[in-house]
């Protein structure tokens, strides 16, 4: 049972290291469409985009088998903290 649980564990560590380097590379991406948006004098937030994003991601949960209520609650906090890092690039971009 031990060498099962430490198997597992390590798998959880690899998954976990993975989503890190991947959110990292998502925020270099949403740091230069907020650089973008500040430029041009966009608004830091698309709610319609974001509602698509939230129902793509929500079908991708279902068809993934997973839980659909929990991907819309970690995507609307990627969301909302992207927002959070636009609307500073604004006050960057004024200053």
């Amino acid at each position: 049972m031990d060498d099962q649980l430490s198997r597992y564990r390590q798998s959880i560590d690899n998954i976990d290291a993975a989503l890190v380097y991947m959110l990292a590379e998502r925020f270099k991406v949403t740091k230069a469409v907020g650089e973008l948006k500040a430029r041009d004098g966009l608004p830091p937030a698309d709610p319609s985009r974001e509602e698509r994003q939230i129902e793509r991601l929500r079908s991708l949960a279902r068809d993934a088998d997973f839980d659909p209520e929990f991907s819309e609650k970690f995507l609307r906090f990627i969301i909302d903290e992207v927002i959070r890092h636009h609307q500073q690039a604004k006050l960057d971009q004024s200053a």
